[in-house]
C-alpha cells in the first residue's frame, strides 16, 4: 500500500508516517523541506503548494492508494492539489479542525454543528474581517469543500481535530506546562481543577487517519477526547508527577484572572473559560474506532522526548510558536502574590 503525506516532517504528519511505516505501507511526502527533517525510510518529494507546476510534478510519482493532506490551509491550493492528484490516487484524508464550526468556542460542538460558508477556491485574503480564529476556521471549511467536491464523498474523510499534544508538539502548550512544572514551588493553575479538557494524542488521530485511509469512514469526524475523559487537575497533577519536581500548584479562580488580563489559551496554555471549548461531541469517531489514551501516558512520553533532546527543535521555523505560550516568570510571581494577598 503506498501512502502520500502532504506535509509529513512536523508532529502530526511525522506521527502519520510512524503509523503508515507500522502498517508496512510506502510513505512519500511532499513539503518543501525548509522547516524539519524528513522521516527517515520516505521517499521525499519536493515542492510549494503555492507553484501549480509543482502539483503536477507530484502526481506524476502516484498512484497511491491514500493522501493524507495535514498542511492546507487555503482553498485554492487545496483545490488544485485535489483536482491534480484526483486521477492517482484512491481515498482522501484531510486534517481540518474544530474552529470550522461557527460556535466554537463558544458553545457546544457536533459533527452536524453549522460550519463557516467559504468557497473553494477562495484565497488565503478570505475573511479577514473575521479575526484570526474566525478566518482560520472560515478558511478552513473552504479546503474542506475543495476536497469533497473534487474527491467526492465516496472517497473523501475530513477529520476535524480539537487540541493535539503528544511527543514532537512544537506549538509551545503541554511543552510550557511540563518546563514550568519541572522548575518547582509555587505554580498558578487555573481554577476550577474539575474542569473537564479533552486535548488528543497525536498518535491516536494519526492512527485513526491511517483507519479512514484503508477502511469507508466517509464525511466529516470531531477527534478530541471524550467529554470526561479528563480534567485541568489530571493535566497539572500529571506534569508535576512526571518532572518529579517539588511543585504545589495554586488554584485560582478564573474570573479573578481574567480581571487581571491573564491571556486565555497563550499566557495558561490549554486555559480557555468560554463553554464550548472543551464541549465537543466526537461519539461518531469513537463508533468508528477511534481509541483515546489516558492523558497521563501523553505527558510522560512527551516529556521523555522533551529530556531525550526533542524539545530543542521549539526553538526555530514554525516551531517558534512556542514562544508565544507560557507566563513569564515574574508575571506569574507577581499574580501569585496578589492572589493572596487579595484579601
Amino acid at each position: 500500500m503506498r501512502l502520500l503525506i502532504l506535509g509529513g516532517t512536523w508532529f502530526l504528519g511525522r506521527a502519520l508516517g510512524e503509523a503508515a511505516f507500522e502498517q508496512g505501507w510506502s510513505v512519500t511526502t511532499f513539503n518543501r523541506g525548509v522547516s524539519a527533517f524528513d522521516l527517515p525510510g520516505v521517499q521525499v518529494i519536493r515542492g510549494d503548494r503555492e507553484q501549480p507546476g509543482d502539483w503536477s510534478r507530484l502526481a506524476e510519482h502516484g498512484p497511491w492508494d491514500a493522501v493524507i493532506d495535514t498542511i492546507g490551509y487555503v482553498p485554492s491550493q487545496v483545490l488544485a492539489g485535489a483536482k491534480a492528484l484526483e486521477p492517482v490516487m484512491g481515498r482522501y484524508v484531510f486534517l481540518s479542525s474544530v474552529n470550522v464550526y461557527t460556535g466554537w468556542p463558544n458553545e457546544p460542538l457536533n459533527d452536524v454543528s453549522p460550519v463557516f460558508d467559504c468557497p473553494p477556491d477562495a484565497d488565503a485574503d478570505f475573511g479577514a474581517d473575521l479575526g484570526y480564529a474566525g478566518q482560520y476556521g472560515a478558511l478552513k471549511a473552504g479546503c474542506e469543500r475543495a476536497v469533497v467536491e473534487t474527491i467526492g464523498t465516496d472517497r473523501a474523510t475530513v477529520l476535524r481535530p480539537g487540541v493535539i499534544l503528544g511527543p514532537n508538539e512544537y506549538v509551545g502548550r503541554l511543552t510550557w506546562w511540563l518546563a514550568r512544572a519541572e522548575r518547582g514551588g509555587h505554580l498558578l493553575a487555573p481554577g476550577p481543577p474539575e474542569r473537564p479538557i479533552q486535548p488528543i494524542d497525536v498518535r491516536d488521530v494519526a492512527r485513526f487517519a491511517m483507519r479512514c485511509a484503508t477502511g469507508r469512514q466517509n464525511g466529516s469526524f470531531n477527534l478530541t477526547a471524550p467529554v470526561g475523559h479528563a480534567t485541568f487537575a489530571d493535566l497539572v497533577s500529571a506534569c508535576i508527577d512526571t518532572t518529579g519536581a517539588d511543585t504545589e500548584p495554586v488554584w485560582v479562580d478564573p474570573s479573578w484572572l481574567v480581571e487581571r488580563g491573564v491571556q486565555q489559551w497563550t499566557e495558561l496554555p490549554l486555559w480557555r473559560t468560554h463553554s464550548g471549548v472543551w464541549n465537543v461531541d466526537s461519539s461518531r469517531a469513537t463508533e468508528e474506532g477511534l481509541r483515546c489514551r489516558p492523558l497521563a501516558t501523553t505527558v510522560a512520553d512527551t516529556w521523555s522526548w522533551m529530556t531525550a533532546g526533542g524539545a530543542a527543535v521549539t526553538g526555530s521555523g514554525e516551531a517558534s510558536r512556542a514562544a508565544d505560550h507560557g507566563l513569564a516568570t515574574l508575571r506569574e510571581l507577581e499574580i501569585l502574590r496578589a492572589w493572596t494577598m487579595r484579601a
